[in-house]
């Protein structure tokens, strides 16, 4: 049996107050938490020596995507002793402000690959991506063979960045993008995702 006097059970027991208190509590903790990054630079800025990726970088990044590399390996080094001792320092939201979308993820199988730009040779990408195994003996991740064989064309490449210019704000210049096909064209994706992987973390370390 309901008692009036009790407003904790009356909410609970009253779907229509449950949605309607539940709704305003939400929209409290967003204007909270979510509103004040919006007028906060470091939240807004670039990182200083932050640049764009070139053509053949924004390449291998949708090869990234593409083939699923996100789903086990984050991009995201939280600010705990572990964690920056083994990837180096946390990452910031200055270094993810022309990321779109951006790849934090949300799981990781493989190791955090937000600042593995230039810790490995291009020889050693190029080996662990056709074959891991042969670099990493306990490695569960599959091989990509394929990234060897496969050649860009470019055709879509100047597109790409003109977008993320237009629609962005990436500061991509009217000559960076005329060039972008002739810079990537005949590479192979091999080449364009190791590019992008020596590209990451060099603003912070």
């Amino acid at each position: 049996m309901k008692n009036p006097n009790n407003r904790h059970e009356l909410v609970e027991t009253s779907t229509t107050w449950l949605v309607v208190l539940t709704v305003i509590a939400i929209s409290f903790g967003g204007l909270v938490e979510i509103v004040p990054l919006f007028f906060q630079q470091q939240t807004n800025e670039p990182v200083e020596g932050l640049r764009p990726y070139t053509a053949l970088e924004m390449e291998g990044r949708d090869i990234y995507i593409r083939d699923g590399c996100h789903v086990c390996h984050s991009q995201m080094i939280r600010p705990f002793r572990a964690e920056t001792e083994r990837y180096g320092n946390y990452s910031v939201a200055g270094e993810s402000v022309w990321e779109h979308p951006f790849l934090w993820g949300s799981k990781r199988t493989g190791p955090d690959l937000a600042r593995v730009g230039g810790r490995y040779s291009d020889e050693w990408h190029r080996v662990h991506l056709i074959n891991p195994r042969n670099v990493v003996p306990e490695s569960n991740m599959p091989g990509f063979p394929w990234l060897e064989t496969n050649v860009l064309d470019g055709e879509h490449t100047e597109a790409k960045l003109r977008l993320f210019r237009d629609s962005f704000g990436v500061p991509y210049t009217d000559a960076d993008i005329a060039g972008a096909e002739a810079a990537v064209k005949g590479k192979t994706e091999m080449d364009a995702i190791i590019a992008y992987l020596q590209s990451l973390g060099h603003a912070l370390k």
